[in-house]
């Protein structure tokens, strides 16, 4: 099968007619072929967009929001082929992917599709009689950039909002999981979405992504990926004074003091750092334990570790499925390695699982808990991206905070206490754009996203302001109301 391009309202074959092989992490054979995507094909697209941008600016918004609700209907009547899809592309449970995913995949277009209907802006009386007031108007086209490992969920993150408020979009989701990307061409289709007014153009990001980049007729972009390609992406956006949001990687924090709710903590700690093989920008990869908590927390979270199922990604018991590619497996075997030499221990995992055919050819890891290493170290400060945690033990607040905010990163952190005080304190000490108290991965859309230092750089969803302030956080404390 080869997927191609949505460009102007119909699919159309790369210019080139050139293709990549896509393959199926579960079982390392190839599945489809993507279209291999350049410049031309690039103009294309931008092109419909801009045809189409000045009606759909002024579309009213009422027919914009039932559009994006129709939209998100269909996700919700092709659950199960999205999921399907979704699972043989990235390699993750099917189940996690009609569960999480997708679901939260049409979510992003019903609230998106709402919010727009309660847009307010303040207006100010000046004395003499003059009316100040904020008209907000579409940039226009809105180039869009998403990664492999959460494919359509973030993919419609950008999506939702630049056409809720009036953008046009020309898309590219990453070359190594584009189905569902291609199979949402059909639903904005058969919603009804007028020609050219989203746009989706499959590709490597050395070709089709920095065209889109450099194109000049596109002056927003919206990135979420590694930093090291986005330090090229602001390089290239520079000079043509782009509107630019980076979402990048995270070496998060999990924070866990004496007195914390244990069984709570260890069920949600599990999660937290193996979900969808650890291949989540959010995931905690760093456990930072209060030193009396230290030696029952290792013990049980290891004993659940060990529970854990890596496997058959169609299987409901499946916990784990396989990494996104042999690349990938690679690299993070290569830091579990590396900690050995940096004086680490391996404690659970390390290795590849035995399975049975036609897994036995896939990316599979089992998910790995090292401890004995130096929170300096580069297992403990760059990113992995992968089922690897590294679990080390703290004395004082203050030592913990110093030991979070140690790596370049400063995406998310999550924190467990009881004292609501020290929840706060310790939250707004951390150089982190999204922090979790007593909780992990509850999001709400109507605050911003996104992270510190070389995390990234504007923030996505929600209204913030960065005009007044240096950072701006997203603290999200759980509490109990009974």
């Amino acid at each position: 099968m080869k997927l191609t391009n949505y460009i102007d309202g119909s699919y159309v074959p790369p210019v080139d007619n050139t293709w990549i092989d896509s393959y199926n992490p579960a079982t390392g054979r190839v599945a489809h072929q993507v279209a291999d995507s350049g410049p031309s094909d690039i103009s294309a697209a931008v092109a419909a967009a801009r045809a189409a941008f000045p009606r759909w600016a002024k579309t009213p918004v009422a027919a914009r929001s039932k559009l994006l609700n129709r939209i998100a209907d269909l996700l919700d009547e092709r659950l199960d082929a999205f999921a399907q899809a979704e699972s043989s592309d990235q390699g993750k449970p099917v189940s996690l992917a009609r569960n999480v995913d997708i679901p939260r995949a049409a979510s992003n277009f019903r609230f998106f599709a709402g919010a727009v209907l309660h847009h307010e802006d303040a207006s100010t009386l000046m004395d003499g009689g003059a009316l100040n007031y904020t008209h907000r108007k579409p940039v226009g086209v809105a180039g869009l950039i998403s990664p492999w490992n959460l494919p359509l969920y973030l993919l419609t993150w950008k999506i939702a909002p630049a056409l809720a408020t009036g953008n046009t979009v020309v898309a590219k989701p990453s070359e190594m999981t584009s189905l569902t990307a291609y199979m949402l061409g059909q639903v904005l289709t058969d919603a009804g979405l007028p020609d050219g007014v989203c746009n989706l153009v499959l590709g490597t990001g050395p070709k089709a992504g920095a065209a889109l980049v450099n194109h000049p007729e596109v002056p927003l972009i919206s990135f979420t990926g590694g930093t090291q390609t986005a330090v090229s992406i602001a390089r290239d956006a520079a000079p043509h004074f782009k509107k630019l949001s980076l979402e990048l990687g995270g070496k998060n924090a999990n924070i866990i003091f004496a007195d914390a709710d244990l069984e709570t903590c260890l069920d949600t700690t599990i999660r937290s750092s193996f979900l969808n093989q650890g291949e989540i920008c959010l995931c905690g990869s760093r456990i930072f334990v209060e030193r009396g908590l230290y030696d029952t927390f290792l013990e049980q979270f290891l004993e659940r570790t060990r529970a854990l199922v890596v496997g058959d990604p169609s299987q409901p018991d499946s916990n784990q499925g396989a990494l996104v590619s042999a690349q990938h497996r690679d690299k993070v075997e290569s830091y579990i390695q590396l900690a050995g030499k940096e004086g680490g221990r391996v404690v659970v995992g390390g290795d590849r699982p035995s399975l049975g055919k036609p897994f036995d050819k896939g990316y599979f890891l089992n998910p790995t808990v090292i401890t004995g290493l130096d929170p300096s170290s580069r297992v403990m400060t760059e990113e992995i991206f992968g089922p690897v945690v590294t679990v080390t033990p703290f004395d004082t607040e203050a030592q913990v905070i110093e030991y979070a905010n140690r790596p370049r990163y400063g995406l998310a952190a999550t924190i467990w206490t009881s004292n609501l005080g020290r929840g706060h304190r310790v939250a707004q000490a951390v150089d982190a754009g999204i922090i979790w108290v007593n909780n992990w991965m509850m999001r709400d859309l109507r605050t911003p996203f996104g992270g510190m230092k070389a995390s990234g750089i504007g923030r996505e969803g929600g209204t913030h302001s960065i005009d007044f302030y240096t950072e701006t956080q997203n603290i999200c404390i759980k509490y109990d109301l009974g």
